[in-house]
């Protein structure tokens, strides 16, 4: 009998040192799990990532930035889009003709769908800004983190303004009622006036 109650003793102690003791490994978290930023924070469309790429690299000139050349000539257009980029993203047509929007549009996008279709399915625009301005593995290089810090303050710039003209709209919706019961008032009669009547031929 002493020894069934020893060996009782013995199996309770041992089921409570269990995985959730002191002990147990402590679970790895992904830092990135935790970030909070606008690219996890917001839904963004594929035009507002694109408005906010081009802001960044060619400051949103009147032009659309088609005139736009940088990194000594080696970038042009208004995503400034360098030779070797334009040649992964594999669309028929010159280089030079990424200073075309429309064209320079079409190279961005199918640049990401070779490199990041996860991202651009999922519209992320850190993942997207970073691989169009450091490459294929521009996700990963913390090189690429301060040309997103840009993309990112243009996003939140665009959000304000699209907030600042829906509110504006609501208020001019919502025009207060005339005191006439619905009806818009009677156009006021003209002031008088002391100016003399004008003078003209054939008045008596």
């Amino acid at each position: 009998m002493f020894l069934h109650a020893f060996l009782v003793l013995g199996l309770v102690a041992q089921s409570g040192s269990g995985s959730t003791g002191s002990n147990a490994p402590a679970k790895e978290i992904d830092p990135r799990a935790a970030t909070t930023s606008v690219a996890r924070a917001k839904r963004w469309t594929l035009e507002q990532i694109l408005d906010a790429l081009r802001l960044v690299e060619t400051g949103g000139e009147k032009d659309g930035g088609r005139n736009s050349t940088g990194d000594s000539g080696g970038a042009i257009g208004p995503y400034q889009i360098h030779r070797a980029y334009w040649i992964d993203a594999r669309v028929p047509g010159r280089w030079e003709d990424c200073r075309d929007p429309r064209y320079a549009r079409a190279v961005v996008i199918a640049y990401w769908k070779r490199y990041c279709p996860k991202a651009l399915e999922a519209l992320d625009p850190e993942t997207l800004a970073r691989v169009h301005n450091g490459g294929p593995d521009g996700a990963r290089e913390k090189s690429t983190l301060p040309f997103w810090r840009k993309v990112e303050r243009a996003l939140a710039k665009q959000a304000e303004e699209r907030a600042a003209r829906e509110a504006k709209a609501k208020r001019g919706d919502a025009r207060p009622v005339p005191a006439s019961g619905g009806k818009e008032d009677p156009k006021p009669a003209p002031k008088p006036t002391d100016k003399p009547a004008e003078k003209r031929e054939g008045w008596v």
